[in-house]
């Protein structure tokens, strides 16, 4: 990997979302040497990634160069490699660019989406976890319009324009919701020779509330604001399998559809070589204590989606999102420092600052630890808040633009098919390149 040796102790850190980018900031300009890796050269802000698949924001304005954060920090270094192996015996990992010891690791190689164990899905199904996923909706979406322009079957057209999504979290409502303001803005004037009141977006929701981890008052208010846009919400309703044509229930109601998203759970991105005795099953999450180290191991961590840490009030571990990830790296990036200082570490104590969801334009809901609102000021704070988390001035500022000129024209001009998303066959899909 051509990483220099050195005198100082090495921390490697496995993954570049918000747990790994927090820990290597707090561990800039220390008596350490710092070696990031990870599969993509940039950072991706993962809230704002339906926002791409839907034509309102181009990737680059949510990802930024991890090497640019950094370019600036001594004893710093970044790969891009997939971590294949990790041998906690001889403090090594193996990567696809070769293999690096380490005196002290990290994990935080996040989520991916959890389909349950069944095949089909995984198979005909669409995810959002990435950029290329996210353009690889953008284009099939579009792909879609373009294709039912030409079919003279009546039914197919029909299955071409019918949309499921699947999962009613904060990642499948914001979709929904995106999808129903481009039906009623944007579609019918780019295919004005298509039927678009003939497009179906069904948000399907295996429990009886959306947004599960928000309040009744949200989930309500949100349900509310989807049936307004035109989008069918089905509730107490579970996907058992797709074929990429039909999407099977099991409940009466079966659907016809050639797009189908994913977006009914994730679980921890676990790399080979921690014990299985460290990991819990059903989260395919990695077991830590309160210092963020894993379970059985002295000088491996993890931090994030990946990582477990159940307490009292946190029985199944913390929530997989951004803030806890973020809190978890920042604390264990000064614990590193202070244990190498000889002096005691902190225990994780998790701070909720709150939950939100936008549905569309002038509609959103959050949930503040003391307060609860609903609307068009929710929605101002809710572009407020993921504006201020983007990193980079540039972002910041391509993004705003962005979102003014969309409000102000209720458009969106990034519906570019930059790169096809191809059909193998009817029922197939090449799902390379995500």
């Amino acid at each position: 990997m051509n990483i220099p040796q050195t005198s100082y102790p090495r921390v490697l850190i496995i993954g570049g979302g918000f747990a790994g980018l927090a820990v290597a900031r707090g561990l800039e300009n220390q008596e350490l040497q710092v070696v990031l890796i990870d599969k993509h050269n940039y950072h991706t802000f993962q809230p704002l990634l339906y926002q791409v698949a839907t034509g309102g924001l181009e990737p680059d304005s949510i990802a930024f160069p991890l090497r640019k954060r950094f370019n600036d920090v001594e004893n710093f270094y970044f790969r891009l490699a997939e971590v294949l192996k990790v041998d906690p015996e001889t403090c090594n990992v193996e990567t696809t660019i070769g293999s690096l010891n380490y005196d002290i690791l990290v994990m935080a190689t996040g989520s991916k989406t959890n389909f349950f164990g069944i095949q089909n899905i995984e198979k005909y199904s669409m995810e959002m976890k990435s950029v290329p996923q996210a353009l690889n909706i953008r284009s099939l979406i579009l792909e879609n319009f373009e294709e039912a322009l030409l079919e003279s079957d009546l039914e197919k057209r029909r299955a071409l324009m019918n949309f499921v999504i699947v999962g009613g979290g904060p990642t499948g409502v914001e979709l929904a919701g995106a999808l129903a303001e481009m039906k009623k803005g944007i579609l019918p004037k780019d295919y004005p020779d298509l039927d678009i009141r003939q497009m179906k977006i069904n948000l399907i929701q295996s429990g009886n509330n959306l947004l599960a981890g928000m309040s009744k008052k949200a989930s309500k208010k949100a349900e509310d604001f989807l049936k307004k846009l035109g989008v069918d919400v089905w509730k107490d309703l579970r996907v058992l399998d797709y074929d990429g044509g039909t999407v099977i229930t099991n409940g009466e109601d079966n659907f016809r559809a050639e797009t189908v998203i994913w977006a009914a759970g994730v679980k921890g991105a676990c790399i080979e070589g921690i014990s299985v005795d460290s990991i819990d099953v059903k989260s395919n999450r990695i077991g830590v204590d309160e210092f963020s180290k894993v379970l059985g191991h002295e000088n491996i961590y993890a931090v994030g989606d990946v990582a477990c840490m159940k307490n009292d009030k946190f029985k199944k571990g913390h929530p997989m999102m951004a803030q806890p990830a973020i809190q978890q790296g920042k604390l264990l990036a000064n614990n590193i420092i202070s244990d190498l200082r000889g002096e005691l570490q902190k225990s994780f104590v998790y701070i909720d600052k709150g939950s939100m969801a936008t549905i569309g334009r002038n509609k959103a809901v959050v949930d503040l630890p003391k307060l609860k609102f609903q609307g068009v000021f929710a929605w101002f704070v809710w572009m407020f808040v993921h504006l201020f988390s983007l990193i980079g001035f540039r972002n910041k500022v391509i993004v705003f633009m962005n979102w003014v000129y969309n409000y102000i024209r209720f458009d969106r001009e990034t519906r570019l098919i930059i790169r096809p998303f191809k059909r193998k066959n009817k029922y197939s899909f090449d799902k390379q390149n995500v």
